[in-house]
């Protein structure tokens, strides 16, 4: 019996929400099987990597301050992606956010009071979106796909942080490591709740993936991201231009990128180090497409994607599970998801399908206008 994928009349709803539990389910089982195949406790490392955080109340905080730069980021890049607009930049928009706020914060060394962290954050805003306007200004003026230009920034946003913290900015009294010199009380965030790691960073996240929300539901601008992205002719029609939504949304994914890179360097770093660049904005293009392209599936996705990061320290030491298979879980989740996401349209069906009848080769062809 032949199996085949058959085309829904209506695309499925259901499976719009299946799609990513069947991603994450996939990724589970074929990554123990995968990880035993090759000498690991590969369901062990399901465990220690996407169970054991969560009956955690300590790892539960890494796992909050981990998912709100990667909730951040994927609501900027969900915002393009609705649009049609790629940006594949994230990262080095993230780093620009933080060399920013770095750049207020090495100014602001001797100064005290608190107004330094704002104009930190503003900086960081502002960073990411320039750097996210160079990618929109080659697609507006040169036609050039944003895709190429926004991902070959990252690698010279990385070069630039490398020469800066290898020379400029590097901390006289630092014992030679490449670092900026530690951040003061007034350049750090600020801890909710005392004892824990939990920064207003946090919630800054979640309040703008719901603003995010409302302006993409209730507002034109949202319409008309929405529409550029489903119909372009129809927004050409409506008089909604392309080239404002590129610069919009790209201004938009940058900066949030920027921020959750000074959040970040204002937060868990409390400093500028070369190690700053962590995949963040590469790992937020898997939560935007868990989530849905939607700010508050993206709240969740990021949690499911911070588990890798957090579960995985866990799992190196462990049960000694290489660094490597945290972007393997990853890769997985996003493989699977693609898949899934085939049968949003499609239902699998089984048996050939029916084919239209051949006309009788005896049955002459009628004249026009003869009675039937």
């Amino acid at each position: 019996m032949a199996i085949r994928l058959e085309r829904r009349l209506v695309p499925s709803r259901a499976m719009v929400f299946a799609a990513p539990v069947l991603a994450v389910a996939a990724t589970l089982l074929v990554g123990a099987v995968a990880f035993t195949l090759l000498g690991y406790d590969g369901f062990g490392a399901i465990l220690e990597i996407f169970v054991y955080p969560l009956f955690d109340a300590n790892r539960w905080q890494d796992l909050l301050v981990k998912a709100a730069p990667l909730a951040l980021i994927a609501t900027g890049l969900s915002v393009g992606f609705r649009a049609n607009v790629w940006n594949i930049g994230a990262e080095g928009q993230y780093v620009l956010g933080g060399l920013a706020g770095t750049g207020i914060a090495l100014l602001t060394m001797d100064r005290e009071g608190g107004w330094i962290l704002p104009l930190m954050l503003l900086a960081g805003i502002v960073g990411g979106m320039v750097w996210a306007a160079l990618p929109a200004l080659l697609r507006t003026l040169l036609g050039v796909s944003e895709i190429l230009s926004s991902l070959m920034l990252n690698y010279v946003a990385i070069q630039l942080l490398y020469y800066l913290m290898r020379g400029p900015w590097k901390d006289p009294e630092g014992f030679n490591f490449p670092q900026t010199a530690l951040f003061t009380e007034w350049q750090i965030l600020p801890i909710l709740f005392e004892g824990t790691l939990i920064h207003i960073g946090i919630p800054i996240a979640a309040a703008l993936a719901l603003a995010a929300w409302f302006v993409l539901a209730r507002t034109v601008a949202g319409f008309e991201v929405r529409v550029v992205g489903l119909a372009p002719q129809a927004a050409r029609y409506g008089g909604f231009r392309e080239t404002r939504t590129i610069w919009m949304t790209l201004l938009v994914g940058g900066g949030f990128a920027g921020l959750a890179g000074v959040l970040e360097a204002a937060g868990p770093f409390g400093q500028m180090v070369p190690a700053f660049p962590t995949g963040y904005g590469y790992t937020a293009i898997i939560v935007a497409f868990l989530g849905r392209l939607h700010p508050v599936g993206i709240l969740l996705a990021s949690l499911v994607l911070a588990l890798t990061y957090v579960g995985g320290e866990s799992a190196q030491t462990s049960i000694g599970l290489p660094a490597a298979a945290i972007g393997v879980f990853q890769a997985m989740m996003l493989f699977f998801l693609l898949g899934a996401d085939i049968l949003v349209r499609y239902r699998i069906a089984a048996g050939t399908p029916a084919r239209a009848a051949a006309p009788s080769p005896t049955a002459l062809p009628r004249k026009s206008g003869a009675p039937a």
